[in-house]
């Protein structure tokens, strides 16, 4: 159960009321860059000042930081506010979410969270604030909510009337045009044993383009494109994927392929989607696990719940440094609590009940999502017996040098058998380089296999 979930604005309240097929009116528009932030956020503090205002949030780099670098911590001198663990959770229990709560009822001698002062660091290009206000009153889901249209660049509903519209928010935040990265995912056993799967990665986000419009991409049905080859071991090297995702999922569903080195062939692969277990992750993870949520939402019922004040994984440089080793994060259990970061957010709850008619090992995702990024930072995950299955975190940090708002780390936990699955350790390789200049010809099926065999 969400405790104290509270709807934290008059404007927000009335939105909420609204019918789901209502249009947001120039009036609300006008709120945004004012009474909210440009992608909508509220941009007042808190009423105890613990959630600051938000101010523009990282508006330059630090000096002395170089592109390509991990990112130096803007925040480094801030000190732990407070620590939580088994002995005060109960002081707490209201900051968090229950799959948080299982944390601490499953490892009460070694989980901890380090709660820092709340940065509001989140900030982005003006020209995804421009479009952010210029779709706002024009975008659309389109029948069934599997896809969108009239939308292009921004956030299509920043003053959201439903959750279908809060996860789409979700699914076409931006993360820059086109980035590539060098990185690892790790599933600890119970005794903290692990093997590093490395990845090549690449992808493209068609919708982010400056020069992208609503009609080209509504004629093209292009949202991202993505490519990911497996580097390491040597059992799994040359194993890759390709994913072309669509704006509009009624029109045309997902369309996928991947390359295996036995086979030396490249296969069209429908069933990259939904409770498909992810590449190498011992199933401790589905394909739509991945960036906490992705692809078509339509085998749920989703529902916006309201806001509330919570504990996210935020400004996670220290997670991120090239100063620790793999070594140093992989623990039993769960991550090193040491250089993880907690503050203080508000956060849209949206919770997602699987149809009837439909299937999935999940029958329950709720989802907490940034306000000033749209970025999911915590979802618990549950059974089809409504009991608490998973719970994973989105540890996020401003890639400022872009900028914008995403993970560093993502950490999947399974509460049954005690594991988790750690995607994008890159302290020890390289990580994401935005400068990366690709095109569609990197998203083919025989570039896939070229990014096998090589």
């Amino acid at each position: 159960m969400i405790k104290k979930l509270t709807l934290l604005s008059s404007a927000i309240a009335l939105v909420i009321s609204c019918s789901a097929g209502a249009k947001i009116s120039p009036e609300q528009v006008a709120k945004l860059g004012k009474d909210l932030t440009p992608l909508g956020a509220e941009k007042a503090a808190n009423a105890d000042g613990s959630i600051p205002a938000w101010t523009g949030g990282i508006l330059k780099a630090p000096e002395g930081y170089t592109v390509g670098d991990h990112h130096p911590d803007p925040f480094a001198d801030d000190k732990v506010l407070f620590t939580i663990d088994s002995s005060n959770l109960a002081d707490y229990r209201d900051l968090l979410s229950p799959g948080q709560i299982k944390l601490f009822e499953i490892y009460p001698e070694t989980y901890k969270m380090h709660v820092y002062p709340t940065r509001r660091s989140a900030s982005f290009p003006q020209y995804v604030y421009d479009a952010t206000k210029k779709i706002a009153t024009e975008a659309e889901l389109v029948e069934g909510g599997n896809g969108i249209i009239n939308a292009a660049i921004g956030i299509p509903f920043p003053i959201p009337e439903n959750g279908l519209e809060v996860i789409w928010n979700h699914l076409l935040r931006f993360r820059g045009v086109a980035a590539s990265r060098n990185g690892g995912q790790a599933a600890p056993t119970a005794s903290g044993a692990y093997t590093i799967i490395g990845f090549d990665e690449q992808i493209m986000f068609k919708y982010s383009d400056p020069n992208a419009t609503a009609e080209a991409l509504t004629a093209e049905n292009i949202l991202f494109r993505f490519k990911q080859s497996v580097t390491s071991p040597a059992r799994l090297a040359g194993t890759a994927l390709l994913v072309h995702e669509t704006m509009d999922q009624v029109k045309t569903p997902r369309q996928a392929w991947t390359y295996n080195t036995g086979q030396r062939r490249v296969r069209r692969a429908p069933n990259v989607a939904y409770d498909a277990p992810g590449t190498a992750s011992d199933g401790l993870r589905t394909t739509d696990d991945f960036d906490m949520f992705n692809g078509s939402p339509d085998r749920y019922e989703w529902k916006l719940v309201g806001k509330q004040e919570l504990l996210i994984p935020y400004n996670s440089y220290k997670l991120h440094s090239s100063d620790l080793k793999y070594a140093d994060i992989l623990m039993p259990g769960h991550i090193n609590p040491e250089p993880v970061r907690w503050e203080k957010h508000r956060v849209w709850v949206v919770e997602a009940l699987l149809k009837d008619n439909m299937r999935h090992v999940y029958g329950k995702r709720v989802f907490y999502i940034d306000e000033d990024s749209w970025q999911i930072h915590v979802a618990d995950l549950y059974d089809n017996r409504a009991e608490l299955y998973r719970v994973a975190f989105a540890h996020g940090l401003n890639y400022y040098e872009v900028p914008t708002q995403w993970s560093t780390l993502e950490v999947y936990h399974d509460l049954n058998s005690r594991r988790y699955i750690a995607i994008g350790l890159d302290n020890e390789d390289r990580m994401y380089n935005f400068s990366e200049s690709l095109s569609d010809a990197d998203f083919t099926p025989a570039a896939l296999r070229r990014a096998g065999t090589r």
